[in-house]
């Protein structure tokens, strides 16, 4: 039996240029103290609005727990897509998909966040990685994996 519950998460980045060349970096994120009274707001009642935003940013200040919005905020799109997947037990993680595409949050982008609304709303986790200089013409494509174990 398990006593102790941990969310925690992956993210994958792909920028694909204008030509077609794809870069991937890989890291993890922080699930806030907003995103952790949202998961207990869900399990009780689920009135709170499903997660359903991806935003980057461009500030590189360090992910902390009582962080409710990005720093620098870039862009932000509605999730691709959003499944229950498998990672060590049977759908035991969400994994949501948004795309950045050819003039969306250009710059050099260094934050990123899941949300639960198109503008504010709830920020369920935050990271903060090395530079990705996303061009006019790239399309950046991020999957984030959120586990419960």
């Amino acid at each position: 039996m398990q006593e102790n519950v941990k969310i925690s998460g992956n993210v994958a980045f792909k920028l694909v240029d204008e030509n077609g060349n794809i870069k991937e970096q890989f890291d993890h994120n922080l699930v806030v103290d907003t995103g952790l009274a949202y998961i207990a707001s869900r399990m009780k009642d689920a009135t709170a609005t499903a997660m359903s935003h991806m935003a980057i940013g461009t500030s590189s200040t360090a992910a902390a727990d009582a962080q409710t919005a990005l720093i620098t905020e870039a862009a932000r799109v509605a999730f691709t897509s959003s499944t229950i997947v498998t990672t060590t037990v049977t759908n035991d993680s969400v994994q949501y998909v948004g795309t950045f595409g050819a003039g969306v949050g250009t710059g050099a982008i260094t934050e990123a966040g899941i949300f639960n609304a198109a503008t504010v709303g709830t920020m369920l986790s935050r990271t903060v990685f090395s530079v990705i200089n996303k061009g006019a013409s790239d399309s950046l494509t991020i999957t984030w994996t959120v586990t419960a174990a």
